[in-house]
């Protein structure tokens, strides 16, 4: 069965691009990193790239207001060609904590502000961008004598709404802490109708969703380690609204009120123990109609059960 991961680089660089090597040694079809406050996404893929031969390379996903769709489609039309036409480009509005809390910017419009975002970097990525529009005015062309070959395009997508458009606009679509229930009763009837207005089916379109696991003995440790990462996104109204439409609404309320993640809600959003339950996990993802479920061990590779996740479930 088809199988990705996530490898975002913890304390030191070198111990991630030792996993990369690992992860394609284990069959694995891609790896994954993402964006957000570490290091540039585009940097680490290209090292996992020249550590690797044939393993896939995703970024998934990197924040579109800080960067020009122009300058995107040149670092993954450079990034692709690197690694021979190994990258996937994953892009994403990402949130007003950061967008605008952290970096100043406006995050404004962010579905008309995507939809002309893909636009313009599909021109980008080919022949090039004759654009105008109410938020991007472009005139540009590539000055190569001959086009690399463009990634395919994904787009980061939590509410109907931009899952919509992702089935309408893009190659595929990243889900991050959306459950399997939701999965099936949301995410892919919005990706389908997405997929409808563009005169297309699923077929041939990728759903990729990042699935937190730890297999440990050490289920109070991974536990904890898990309610750590999700309090961050307890906080980013986009998430919690996606909880709420999965039905767990009553654990949003619950952190509101006693300021840590309940228990339930860590349970329906990740599973730690052993391999079994872990592998269970995954399966109700593909059930519920994810194409390329990618194994996100809990935390960052120094965490002491992130390899042996990634080593049990390579069999998965």
């Amino acid at each position: 069965m088809r199988r990705a991961a996530y490898l975002t680089p913890g304390r030191d660089l070198a111990t991630a691009v030792e996993l990369a090597r690992r992860v394609e040694a284990l069959g694995y079809e891609s790896v994954w990193v993402t964006h957000g406050l570490g290091r540039d996404s585009f940097l680490v893929l290209a090292a996992y790239g020249a550590a690797t031969t044939r393993l896939g390379l995703g970024v998934g996903v990197v924040p579109i207001y800080p960067r020009h769709p122009v300058a995107m489609a040149q670092a993954a039309l450079t990034l692709a060609e690197a690694t021979g036409g190994r990258f996937t480009l994953g892009i994403g509005v990402s949130h007003r904590a950061m967008i605008e809390g952290m970096l100043g910017l406006a995050l404004d419009a962010p579905l008309a502000v995507m939809r002309e975002y893909v636009a313009v970097l599909r021109g980008a990525l080919g022949a090039g961008a004759d654009f105008e529009g109410r938020h991007f005015r472009v005139r540009w062309s590539l000055a190569l004598p001959e086009r690399p070959v463009p990634p395919r395009i994904h787009l980061a997508a939590l509410t109907h709404k931009m899952l919509e458009l992702a089935g309408e606009i893009a190659d595929g679509a990243i889900l991050w802490l959306c459950p399997p229930a939701y999965v099936r009763d949301v995410a892919l009837p919005a990706l389908e109708r997405g997929r409808k207005r563009a005169g297309k089916t699923l077929s041939g379109f990728e759903v990729v969703a990042a699935v937190p696991l730890a297999v440990t003995g050490d289920v109070a440790g991974a536990r904890a380690a898990l309610r750590v990462e999700l309090a961050r996104y307890l906080a980013l109204p986009f998430y919690r609204a996606m909880l709420e439409a999965s039905g767990l609404g009553p654990d949003v309320r619950a952190f509101d009120r006693d300021g840590e993640v309940p228990e339930t809600l860590a349970d329906a959003l990740g599973t730690v123990g052993d391999a079994a339950a872990a592998r269970a996990y995954v399966a109700a993802y593909r059930d519920a109609g994810v194409t390329l479920p990618a194994i996100r061990p809990i935390a960052f590779p120094d965490a002491p059960w992130y390899r042996r996740t990634l080593e049990e479930a390579a069999a998965w």
